[in-house]
């Protein structure tokens, strides 16, 4: 890919002064311009999922946030000149487990260990949680999430090609490609909640 024409944003905890203002402000500031691809790694959904977990925002600030954040992305795209996509990339308990073992222990790979990270096996139940309320109250048919199944990750890697490339329009698309969505990899936001709804009425539990 072309570094002129995309960038991948990281941002860390708010500074004093990002933190008396719009959650969403920082985002925004970071959007892409006509022709660009912006990858949010960890996006304004931290609000729904690591912030109130660990603590990092009020609960009033959690639910202010669910409550608006659809017409905030509604808004994003109503001039048609923007794509926003949406995508979770979920691993299971035993394969994240297994990662951070890794990371902790090459150091090749201990910089992609956080401090989150180290709680998130102790918090997996609360995280899954909040995975469930946002999926409830935020996937919709405009903006709809797409659930990523990563624990092979060269298969993750590839349905998430499939999904920005289906939805991109561009010059030079072979009609030989084969877009269909492998459904065990990459599962619409609606149906993945259905999936952990039903796991909490059998087991007790959103996963199992």
């Amino acid at each position: 890919m072309n570094e002129k024409r995309y960038r991948v944003v990281a941002l860390g905890k708010p500074n004093e002064d990002q933190a008396t203002e719009l959650h969403m402000k920082r985002y925004i500031e970071q959007f892409p311009h006509a022709g660009e691809l912006v990858l949010f790694d960890r996006s304004w959904y931290n609000r729904a999922m690591v912030e109130p977990v660990m603590g990092f925002c009020t609960r009033r600030q959690y639910q202010q946030f669910m409550d608006d954040v659809i017409s905030y992305e509604e808004n994003f795209i109503t001039d048609g000149k923007t794509t926003l996509l949406k995508l979770y990339f979920s691993v299971s308990k035993e394969e994240q487990a297994r990662r951070f073992e890794r990371r902790k222990n090459d150091p090749l790979r201990q910089w992609k260990l956080s401090e989150v990270d180290l709680q998130a096996q102790e918090l997996w139940a609360e995280f899954t949680e909040k995975k469930f309320r946002l999926l409830q109250k935020t996937h919709t048919k405009t903006l709809p999430w797409y659930i990523i199944r990563s624990d092979d990750k060269h298969l993750a890697r590839l349905e998430t090609f499939k999904i920005i490339l289906s939805t991109v329009r561009y010059i030079g698309r072979s009609r030989t490609l084969d877009f269909n969505l492998d459904p065990e990899i990459a599962i619409p936001g609606d149906k993945e909640a259905k999936i952990m709804k039903k796991n909490w009425r059998k087991y007790g539990k959103y996963e199992c």
